[in-house]
């Protein structure tokens, strides 16, 4: 379909930005629903980010999806931020709106419908372990709570960051805490990885940084989670699979994350589809 001059335009924002699968993504949706709007890959230094996410809305950009390395300064410059981009301090989409910048972390309504498309509706009674401590950990913790996770243990590294970690999400109902190498957690029904461990391109050793916990997750009805989708299955995962663990690829973070974002740019929200997963994992092997 050709743009005309009515088109609706908006795009992401990295540097770099060529690894995005947004633009396919996004991409998809437009044609799928047929409509007079395009998404486009904006590379932009960080140091141009602020004059550019100033000029873009005069251009008549909707908004913008934000990647690294530029999620906290997307927090600053917005005019006003969600709940769930107060609570992790980070933006991934901003929506330019009557002369507001609204900030919206979309990331945790990913986990959310990530794990609800593996068969978690709620985490009631249930014990969690999150191996990392960064802005993903944020959502995925966050997520977590909103499920009503009994328990959320926290492992990484560097210990004070998962301490800052199980503090800033302390919340009556759910008890976060930071645990060090070598802990006994006893029962634990998800696991999710939330660091680049495994990622193409970065350290591929079997979970090489990840810290050593002694646990129970049991075979047939634990899960173990990677929010990684480069590969889609990683060490990770490989290794509880073979474990007898369930396991959830990172891609059903990325395709939930969309939804909203999409949503507020184009007046439409769309559905994730096994045909919308299909193409995105041809995208991966380009």
């Amino acid at each position: 379909m050709s743009l005309t001059g009515q088109a609706k335009i908006a795009g992401v924002a990295g540097w770099p930005v060529g690894h995005s699968l947004s633009p396919r993504l996004h991409g998809y949706w437009i044609a799928e629903y047929k409509l007079d709007a395009a998404y486009i890959p904006l590379p932009i230094r960080p140091e141009d980010f602020a004059p550019a996410v100033a000029l873009l809305p005069k251009l008549g950009l909707r908004g913008l999806n934000v990647t690294i390395p530029h999620k906290e300064a997307a927090f600053a410059l917005a005019t006003e931020q969600d709940e769930a981009a107060k609570a992790t301090g980070a933006v991934n989409t901003l929506i330019f709106e009557d002369g507001r910048i609204v900030g919206k972390n979309t990331d945790v309504a990913g986990v959310i419908g990530m794990l609800h498309d593996a068969g978690i509706a709620t985490l009631a009674g249930k014990h969690a372990l999150v191996y990392g401590a960064g802005g993903a950990a944020r959502a995925v913790v966050l997520a977590l709570t909103k499920l009503q996770a009994a328990q959320i243990f926290i492992a990484n590294r560097t210990q004070s960051k998962a301490q800052d970690l199980a503090k800033r999400f302390s919340i009556p109902g759910s008890a976060v805490v930071a645990v060090s190498e070598g802990t006994e957690l006893g029962n634990v029904d998800v696991l999710i990885n939330t660091t680049s461990v495994g990622m193409i391109g970065k350290d591929a050793g079997e979970n090489a940084s990840l810290p050593a916990l002694r646990f129970d997750a049991q075979p047939g009805s634990a899960y173990a989670i990677d929010i990684v989708y480069r590969p889609l299955e990683t060490p990770f995962l490989s290794k509880h699979r073979k474990a007898g663990l369930k396991i959830v690829d990172g891609l059903g973070m990325l395709l939930h994350q969309a939804v909203p974002a999409f949503k507020a740019w184009f007046g439409i929200e769309p559905k994730v589809t096994p045909a919308l997963r299909a193409h995105m994992i041809e995208a991966l092997k380009d």
